[in-house]
């Protein structure tokens, strides 16, 4: 690279970490998201409540996983447009002697669901039918997941991690001033899919800053998964309750496909990058792979020499990007039912030979790229929470419904809202979802089949000890957003905070576009990559990151992103 193109690129790094450190000071968001270091253990979630809840537990001695439990229950009652009890998710846990295990509680369809169950006489997809209503909700695993990981590796008792959430939805809490916003905006068609009536629709006035949500049903349901553990949800009245509410706006799921419903363990997906070991999820989740293919194709290039969103960094950033979707889109899918090529796709020189064609004069075409040949071979609301106990645990869980308020359909008498994750399957091999993400056979529905995911909760370690815990919401972003969270502090040695809030870009092979967060790259940069041939679009914000690292000092430094309400909280 030419030495003016690489000055240009350290000035522009200095600017806006210098921008991104006085912006935080000025408005306060730094302050407010990041409440510095800490020895005996953190928790940074998308809710000040949750986030509440969790670093209780730990201060009353309860350990990563106990705190993980609260905070899941937590977010869904404070964080409804996300945080569940009727949708699924994903956990990468580290014990502090470095064992480490995945937990997939990702959502299945129904045992009736078919191949073709969205497509219209000719073939098409019917948009709506997997995004809004009954038929797009999935088996919900959040429930079974918790109560599979408080089994595992719970300290405290199952009863103390419900309780803090059952007092929030019985006594209710503050909403933020972004919630009575999001609620107002639902009012219509919250009206139109719950005629029976449901606790999100204000019937009085409008919602406002700090009015006091209610969840009576909710908390019900939490009482009875408090007492009864897994059979307080899959079972008895919170289960008729969902067939119920099925046969009222003809879903699919049944007495069965709840009985049938179990949360699976499975091997975490492991990478190196420049010294630092990556330790993330594996299918069902796309994330893991992904990242760590990210992760390899960049590694041989001088990243750091380059500087933070530098047209060079950018450009090799958004090719890897283009090869990794588009090997996404056809090799990844649900391992109980598609053979997953791990291996070969997590293979050094397979991804150094995919980056083979990359080409600095011009960008490739995204119909010049196809998925790499092998042989024998997400609207954007999620959440996600990262957790250190006193001893060195730590937990890292990224959970949805899927699109914000899921199906936005709340089960009567149980007061939780419904997922809509079966708009995740490819619902016509080729034809984007909701992300413009763009699935192949491995993702098509089939009964029982969890549907691919971008979730990508991740762990990181330094010469065999912690050193970060990150994860993101973004749907199609989520994967893309991880992976500059960690470049941002590996090559580039900025603070977890700044990692968090640093400005990011997303490209995801389908379609051609580079998303660019507003003012993400300086207008020389943008300039310069327009020429070689990169359609630039600014969109809204990218990822809602949290995030934890251990520094040299071994303390704990909180990555709170400042695009939502998120906290981050340590003692």
């Amino acid at each position: 690279m030419p030495k003016i193109t690489n000055l240009l690129a350290k000035l522009s790094f200095l600017f806006i970490a210098t921008t991104v450190l006085f912006a935080g000071c000025v408005t306060g968001q730094l302050g407010k998201n990041n409440s510095g270091e800490f020895k005996n253990g953190m928790v940074v979630t998308a809710h000040p409540e949750a986030s509440e809840v969790g670093i209780a537990i730990l201060k009353k001695g309860g350990n990563a996983i106990d705190a993980a439990v609260a905070v899941q229950f937590a977010l869904a009652v404070v964080y409804p447009n996300a945080g569940n009890i009727g949708g699924g998710g994903f956990m990468v846990y580290r014990s502090a002697k470095g064992e480490i295990n995945a937990l997939d509680f990702r959502e299945k369809a129904a045992a009736s669901a078919s191949r073709d169950m969205y497509l219209d006489a000719a073939g098409n997809p019917i948009v709506d039918k997997s995004l809004y209503g009954h038929l797009a909700a999935g088996v919900p695993g959040s429930v079974d997941g918790m109560v599979q990981a408080h089994q595992k590796y719970g300290k405290v008792s199952w009863q103390q991690v419900l309780q803090p959430a059952i007092d929030l939805a019985e006594n209710g809490f503050k909403i933020t001033k972004r919630q009575a916003s999001e609620l107002n905006g639902l009012h219509r068609k919250f009206m139109e899919f719950n005629p029976n009536g449901t606790a999100f629709v204000n019937l009085e006035s409008t919602w406002k800053e700090n009015d006091i949500l209610m969840q009576k049903e909710l908390a019900n349901t939490l009482k009875l998964i408090r007492d009864k553990g897994r059979a307080g949800f899959y079972s008895g009245a919170v289960a008729d309750s969902i067939v119920k509410e099925m046969q009222r706006g003809n879903g699919l799921i049944t007495k069965n496909d709840l009985d049938n419903y179990h949360a699976t363990w499975r091997k975490p997906v492991t990478g190196n990058y420049r010294g630092y070991q990556i330790i993330t999820m594996p299918p069902t989740s796309s994330g893991g792979i992904a990242l760590v293919q990210l992760l390899q194709s960049v590694a041989p290039y001088p990243l750091k020499q380059w500087g933070h969103n530098a047209d060079s960094t950018v450009q090799l950033i958004v090719e890897a990007e283009r090869r990794v979707y588009a090997d996404r889109a056809t090799h990844l899918g649900d391992p109980d039912f598609y053979q997953v090529p791990r291996n070969e796709l997590l293979d050094v020189s397979y991804n150094k030979k995919r980056m083979a064609n990359f080409n600095w004069s011009a960008a490739t075409p995204s119909s010049a790229v196809l998925a790499g040949e092998i042989k024998g071979a997400e609207h954007e609301e999620t959440t996600h929470f990262s957790i250190v106990d006193r001893d060195g645990n730590a937990v890292s869980i990224t959970t949805t419904l899927n699109g914000s308020y899921g199906a936005l359909v709340a089960v009567k008498g149980a007061g939780f809202l419904l997922n809509n994750e079966m708009d995740d399957f490819s619902v016509k091999p080729g034809a984007p979802n909701m992300y413009g993400l763009v699935g192949g056979e491995a993702n098509a529905i089939a009964p029982n089949k969890r549907m691919l995911s971008s979730m990508t909760p991740t762990i990181v370690e330094k010469d065999g000890k912690l050193f970060m815990v990150v994860g993101t919401p973004g749907g199609s972003t989520i994967i893309t957003s991880v992976f500059q969270t960690i470049i941002n502090v590996v090559d580039f040695n900025m603070s977890m905070q700044q990692a968090v809030a640093a400005k990011k870009f997303h490209h995801q092979w389908l379609p051609d576009e580079v998303y660019v967060e507003k003012d993400a790259i300086d207008s020389l940069s943008i300039k310069k990559l327009q020429s070689k041939g990169y359609k630039i679009l600014t969109r809204g914000p990218i990822g809602r990151v949290d995030a934890i690292l251990r520094t040299s000092y071994g303390t704990y430094q909180g990555g709170a992103d400042p695009r939502g309400d998120d906290k981050a909280i340590g003692y």
